[in-house]
């Protein structure tokens, strides 16, 4: 008796067979026995490794988002990006202090100078389209990092946890509140999640560490204290690496020296002369502490007032998923924990300074959310009543005034038949409203 293995069977050759003719089986048609798709193919509706249409809907909300921040929040949002996009396009407005000193740089700008340059091009350079074109990219630009930190958290954890801290990004009000606005604390939070997406957390995917290096890197251009929460991140890459000396050379110090290169030739062309700008804004705001000519706060007000203040009633969940949450999200948490604790430091504190460490928070809020066992719809209901409220108010009541009469100064600017004689006294801090980016005169 011989045995014969073919197309994965086994028969007994010289044995009558007892079953007679073969019979063919059915083809089952249950979902655990289907195919597994080839590695790369991505269903047709996808967009950025996500369902498009998830996508678009945070981009629909982030554009709602938008119009529904109708309030002023800290002069910067306007004289450190609008106010000089629009003096280096149209060659005509006010510059701050900051950059005769040269404490600022020109990169951030630069994004917003080239959408002003593009609308004088196609000679659509309203006044209106200046407002709103360069916020709505900036909206576009959180919806993409929305997007990306729900990635993430599908990667690291489940279907159901990546949800949560989706919807807890979505609703937060001080992400609401900020995520439009064109400041270098918004950006910086935005490419902080991009980076975030790319770094090796444990059970994430690999992938090249210079993807996430580069845009920590450009944060850095853009607002020098970006580099803050990453410091913890960057040595624990680094001491977690097998081969530190090929990350350090082909990694670290290439992208290092094109992002400084870039910058220093940007505002080589644009101040005129050498300047490494992130020195001379570290040299002010941290070495010399010269920050609080605007303020200074005590070293506890991050922990008694600031941080709870952003987090809002979120506070409570993100308490409760730091007890939960494995220990591969131990990074994040300590991240944040650095941050205050630099940021307190410093004897000018805002509220602004720590945005971009929120996302963070919001993996330990949704963490809380997935694992609530009681009480889950009452504390969803709390949670986004309270943030609807508090970001409806902060976006279209708080602080309005300082908009409201640029829009009356508008008018009366293009009524005045000699527009050099129009005038107004304006008894208000210094830089409380924007310039020439809203009236384009």
């Amino acid at each position: 008796m011989d045995l014969e293995g073919g197309d994965g069977g086994i028969a007994f050759r010289g044995l009558p067979s007892r079953s007679g003719p073969k019979t063919k089986l059915r083809k089952r048609k249950s979902t655990l026995y289907a195919s597994v798709p080839e590695k790369g193919a991505r269903p047709a509706a996808d967009l950025l490794g996500e369902n498009i249409y998830l996508f678009l809907s945070i981009i629909a909300l982030r554009i709602l988002n938008c119009f529904l921040v109708q309030t002023s929040f800290v002069p910067d949002e306007y004289w450190q990006s609008l106010e000089v996009a629009h003096h280096m396009v149209f060659n005509y407005g006010y510059l701050t202090w900051e950059w005769t000193e040269r404490l600022r740089g020109y990169t951030y700008p630069l994004i917003f100078a080239s959408i002003y340059k593009i609308l004088h091009l196609l000679g659509k350079d309203s006044v209106q389209l200046l407002i709103w074109i360069p916020r709505l990219a900036q909206a576009l630009l959180s919806a993409l990092a929305d997007l990306r930190l729900y990635s993430l958290m599908r990667q690291l954890d489940s279907q159901e946890v990546a949800r949560w801290v989706l919807f807890c990004q979505l609703c937060s009000w001080f992400t609401w509140y900020c995520c439009t606005r064109t400041l270098t604390n918004t950006m910086e939070a935005v490419l902080t999640v991009l980076a975030l997406f790319y770094y090796p957390l444990e059970g994430s995917k690999p992938v090249n560490s210079a993807k996430y290096v580069s845009l920590v890197a450009f944060a850095f251009i853009i607002r020098p204290t970006a580099i803050i929460p990453w410091i913890p991140l960057l040595c624990t890459h680094f001491w977690q690496a097998r081969r530190k000396l090929p990350l350090t050379l082909h990694h670290f110090l290439p992208v290092g020296f094109v992002a400084f290169s870039s910058s220093l030739i940007i505002d080589r062309i644009f101040f005129g002369q050498w300047t490494l700008v992130q020195f001379n804004f570290l040299k002010f705001n941290v070495l010399q502490n010269l920050g609080t000519f605007y303020g200074s706060h005590p070293w506890h007000w991050y922990f008694s007032q600031g941080f709870p203040a952003v987090l809002g009633t979120h506070l409570p969940f993100f308490i409760h998923g730091c007890f939960l949450a494995p220990k591969r999200y131990h990074i994040l948490m300590v991240t944040v924990l650095w941050t205050l604790l630099v940021y307190s430091m410093l004897g000018h504190k805002e509220f602004r300074f720590i945005y971009s460490v929120l996302p963070f928070c919001m993996v330990f809020c949704g963490y809380s959310l997935a694992h609530l066992k009681s009480w889950k719809k009452a504390a969803l209901s709390f949670l986004f009543l309270s943030n609807t409220l508090l970001a409806f108010y902060t976006g279209l009541v708080h602080q309005r005034g300082t908009l409201d009469v640029m829009s009356h100064i508008q008018k009366v600017c293009h009524r005045s038949p000699n527009k050099s004689s129009a005038s107004i006294l304006i008894l208000m801090p210094c830089h409380s409203t924007p310039y020439y980016s809203v009236l384009q005169t």
